[in-house]
């Protein structure tokens, strides 16, 4: 039996660049280790938030083989192996490197916008190409298409690697009738960092988070306190946030959150064509922000 170990806070890990574009691995690790000292619980890497379409594949081997040796296995590391042509991704999942990594994130296939049939068939065969555990991943305001929740139930059934789902569809009633449904082994994880904690209400078993880049302290708080059925002061951390969810994605992400690091001291802040850093006035925003919060 596979089991899903994606519990908690989980990082969707920025890709910081320099001045000139080229990636900044320097302050990639500096960030991976501000945040396994305070509170990561695991990293999804090469995934949107990293800004994986704009990397090169050298690039990307570089950015997973520093990971995976700065994390030493102290956290699992959750991969993006996923795409719109399914023979392309199972031969990558068949010859890939994917030496250090726990588990593969696979978005749902995006522009092609399948059938429900489709997309079960889809991953099906990813499952089968594998032997790492698969995470879902449902963002139909992105790929075009959603994932429905009798679909991620009858592969929760019928595929035993399949594990969890990232759910962005900001759909709390299909979460909810995902969560009702599901097999005992099989999780919901909050692909949506303001829905989160009304998503771990209901039973989700963590986030994959962007803020968490950031602030990575505050929202893994919220989140044990959840698990120890302390709603409450969760409640509180969530309703502190609320403003800065809002802002991190008013431009795209991962402008918001690049932006929130640069403030910090982090990070450049530099995206790849075609995202922007975010507007002027999102930026002084959220530094006013940060300093009613004191971060």
């Amino acid at each position: 039996m596979v089991y899903n170990i994606f519990k908690g806070l989980g990082i969707a890990l920025v890709t910081p660049f320099k001045q000139d574009g080229s990636v900044d691995y320097e302050a990639l690790l500096r960030l991976v280790e501000y945040q396994l000292d305070n509170g990561a619980d695991f990293f999804c890497i090469l995934a949107t938030t990293g800004e994986t379409p704009t990397l090169t594949a050298d690039e990307k081997k570089r950015i997973k083989d520093l990971v995976v040796d700065k994390v030493q296995a102290r956290v699992p590391i959750l991969m993006g192996c996923g795409g719109n042509n399914t023979a392309a991704v199972v031969e990558e999942l068949k010859n890939g490197d994917f030496k250090g990594i726990d588990g593969i994130l696979s978005v749902c296939p995006y522009y092609n916008k399948p059938s429900q049939e489709g997309l079960y068939q889809h991953f099906k065969a990813i499952a089968a190409a594998t032997q790492l555990p698969v995470v879902l991943y449902n963002v139909p305001g992105r790929t075009g298409v959603n994932l429905k929740a009798e679909t991620t139930v009858r592969l929760a059934r019928d595929c035993q690697n399949i594990v969890a789902i990232k759910e962005a569809s900001g759909n709390l009633e299909q979460v909810d009738e995902i969560i009702k449904n599901k097999p005992a082994d099989f999780d919901v994880i909050s692909g949506d960092d303001s829905l989160t904690f009304p998503m771990v209400s209901c039973g989700a078993v963590g986030v994959i988070s962007v803020i968490g880049n950031a602030l990575p302290k505050e929202f893994s708080k919220m989140i044990r306190l959840q698990m120890r059925g302390e709603y409450d002061p969760a409640r509180k951390i969530h309703h502190r946030f609320t403003d800065l969810f809002s802002l991190l994605f008013v431009d795209g992400n991962p402008a918001g959150v690049k932006a929130m690091l640069h403030e910090m001291g982090f990070i450049e802040n530099v995206l790849r064509l075609p995202l922007v850093p975010t507007r002027i006035s999102t930026l002084q925003r959220m530094s006013e922000l940060l300093r009613e919060l004191k971060i």
